[in-house]
């Protein structure tokens, strides 16, 4: 990694407030269908234990989504207001919203999150390998289907983890390391992306313990391990490329590794 973070497409750096409404209004809408999709994947397990829930179903599933759906909103603003002062980016949804020419956008960022995607499915079907039995689903049709996958691990989750939680990473790390003078040196930058991607894993540990039943040292470590290993490569992507670049990446991870894992 450079000694600054890679200067990303030309894209005109939002300053209107009006502008900032449309792009985290775009970004939040984009990240909603991932958020009905994981909602939607709740009701049949918590309809078979509804004697169990403290509120009727609808309005556990009510309240789910909207919490999901807040805490969207509130990661989507952190990154529109820090990402662009720390050159992160959004650039081809911004480019779109600016009436900009948003091919070459993604003609710079289509090939990396190809290769990330490429990888990150190599690595889930390698784990897939060595996962321990208690994290395989006694009933399959009880695994995360594809269109949760896709949805809200391939939009939402980037939305949330890179989007949100690496740009506001970032800005604490240039904000405090360089008093926020000049663009953001390569330790500060590798910082927010190993700190993200650990986020991104500690994430995942709690469908590890609905799947396993107990969190044991085994299940901790390998869920970490896979889960940090894809974070480094989405958090490259942003940082370099761009949000719709890890974006993708992270689609094509979960889209051709499904048939394996």
């Amino acid at each position: 990694m450079s000694a600054d973070i890679a200067v990303l497409p030309s894209v005109s750096t939002p300053t209107s407030r009006a502008l900032k409404w449309r792009i985290g209004s775009a970004l939040w809408l984009l990240g909603m269908p991932g958020v009905v999709a994981v909602v939607w994947a709740l009701v049949p397990p918590l309809a078979a234990h509804q004697a169990l829930l403290p509120l009727p179903l609808w309005a556990t599933v009510l309240l789910s989504g909207l919490q999901t759906a807040v805490l969207l909103g509130l990661c989507v603003a952190l990154g529109v207001a820090l990402a662009p002062r720390v050159g992160l980016a959004a650039p081809a949804v911004s480019a779109w919203l600016q009436g900009q020419p948003v091919a070459p956008v993604l003609r710079r960022q289509w090939i990396p999150g190809l290769l990330g995607g490429l990888a990150g499915a190599v690595w889930l079907w390698g784990l897939s390998l060595v996962a321990p039995d208690v994290l395989r689903p006694s009933d399959p049709a009880g695994a995360a289907t594809l269109w949760v996958k896709l949805l809200y691990g391939g939009l939402t989750e980037e939305l949330m983890v890179r989007w949100g939680v690496m740009s506001l990473l970032l800005w604490l790390g240039w904000r405090l390391a360089q008093r926020g003078r000049g663009a953001p040196g390569s330790a500060v930058t590798a910082m927010a992306i190993v700190g993200s991607a650990l986020l991104f894993a500690l994430g995942h540990l709690p469908a590890a313990q609905a799947i396993s039943g107990a969190l044991t040292p085994s299940v901790v470590v390998f869920v970490l391990v896979g889960n940090t290993a894809f974070g480094l490569v989405a958090g490259w992507l942003y940082a370099r490329r761009g949000l719709e670049a890890a974006i993708l990446a992270h689609v094509l991870t979960h889209a051709l590794s499904h048939p394996f894992v």
